[in-house]
């Protein structure tokens, strides 16, 4: 009986120990299978698409009134009145203040009474016109009478009488002619004197200072009572009532550089961008110097912004995204993705040597394949590629040292930002 058992006991403990090494056996297969399939290096792609690539110059500037003046008064005087104060909006021709000069209505009485003066001469003048006109008449008269009688019968009248009579004719006709020229130099005095009645009220006008454009009061020089100088000459120090600026469309002077000057043109949009208030505003390149500074290499540009709600203050710094360059619907790719190539290609362009480029392109079945591109426009994350790929292409986009041609990759999809110069 135990001669029996020991046998089974044998063989049970054969299985077992079978069982045990086939485990083993099978449990190193499946760690070599896992080692094979993380061997394959997994790359960031991203897929080459069309999209609209941009180059920007970013200029800072402070903003300036469109224009500014400092309100003189024509003629010296007093403030009677000054209407306006600082932050006061004002249109053209709004009464600013009002003058007041005291001998200035003795001027315009004296004035007029020298038109009255020069009319009564003219009246006297017409006079002596009408006065020598009739002696004038008496004394031709009688010289053709005499002439008459003696063209009829000779010998009748002396000749000597009819000289005289001939010679107080021409002296009567002398005599009219000196009193219309009288009358002419009184009508002129006439004309002299008005104008210095309009000379005077002229100047009675410039009591009143008004608004030369529609603007706000940025500066009070004067008060009520305060002695105004005639600003008549510019090296005079005369004191200035106020200073208005017209800030409802305000300047942006850009030193463009020498590279960028080709691109800037009158007309030309820009993106006004104000660190202030975070907001934008649209401008417009209205003006340049057309001279580049030598001391800076740089050409004055003025770009003008409207600003009618006046959210915008002169002083404040701006930031203009000026465009040099554009392109629509061309093939791009990060520029992390270009290795530069030291060749250039003078093919296949019209201005002659073109930069090329090399990137790795990942195929559909997962090999890394090493292509050169022709480059064009190329902003701080994007370039523009000329040839070499077609759109949908995924390009590795880092870690490149490790990989050569043909190496089989697990490509991962990193999505393109929105491209900005």
């Amino acid at each position: 009986m135990l001669k029996a058992v020991a046998p089974i006991g044998a063989v049970l403990f054969i299985g077992f120990g079978a069982l045990f090494v086939s485990s083993c056996s099978r449990n190193p297969g499946v760690q070599a299978s896992d080692a094979g399939v993380s061997d394959v290096q997994t790359v960031a792609v991203a897929k080459v698409m069309t999209q609209d690539l941009s180059r920007n110059l970013v200029l800072t500037a402070e903003f300036k009134p469109y224009q500014e003046v400092d309100v003189m008064a024509k003629v010296a005087g007093y403030i009677k009145e000054i209407n306006v104060d600082v932050g006061d909006r004002v249109k053209e021709g709004d009464l600013l203040a009002t003058l007041e000069i005291p001998e200035m209505k003795d001027d315009l009485n004296r004035a007029r009474a020298a038109v009255e003066r020069s009319n009564a001469d003219v009246t006297h003048a017409e006079d002596e016109v009408r006065r020598a006109e009739s002696a004038h008449s008496i004394a031709h008269l009688s010289y053709q009478r005499l002439a008459a009688v003696s063209e009829k019968r000779p010998g009748l009248v002396a000749q000597q009488e009819i000289d005289v009579a001939q010679s107080k004719d021409l002296e009567a006709e002398a005599q009219v002619a000196a009193a219309k020229s009288a009358l002419g130099a009184s009508k002129e005095q006439v004309h002299v004197n008005s104008s210095d009645v309009d000379r005077v009220n002229t100047m009675k006008d410039y009591t009143k200072v008004t608004a030369p454009f529609t603007g706000v009061v940025t500066k009070r020089y004067a008060d009520k009572g305060s002695m105004i100088q005639a600003g008549t000459a510019s090296q005079t120090q005369a004191m200035p009532v106020v200073r208005i600026s017209e800030n409802s469309l305000l300047r942006l002077i850009l030193p463009v550089p020498e590279s960028a000057v080709p691109t800037v043109h009158i007309g030309q949009q820009v993106d006004v961008r104000v660190p202030t208030l975070n907001r934008s505003f649209p401008g417009l390149v209205k003006r340049f110097d057309e001279k580049l500074s030598m001391d800076t290499r740089t050409m004055n540009t003025e770009v003008d912004v409207p600003n009618a709600n006046l959210v915008l203050i002169p002083g404040m710094y701006a930031e203009v995204d000026l465009r040099l360059e554009q392109r629509n619907r061309v093939l791009a790719v990060p520029v992390t993705a270009v290795d530069n190539a030291a060749e250039e290609s003078s093919t296949g362009t019209a201005h002659g040597a073109r930069a090329m480029g090399q990137v790795m392109v990942v195929t559909p079945n997962n090999r890394v394949e090493v292509r050169k591109i022709a480059l064009g426009l190329e902003t701080a994350n994007k370039v523009e590629v000329l040839s070499g790929l077609n759109d949908g292409d995924m390009v590795v986009i880092g870690g490149r040292a490790g990989l050569r041609s043909g190496q089989e990759v697990r490509p991962k999809v990193v999505e393109m930002a929105a491209s900005k110069s």
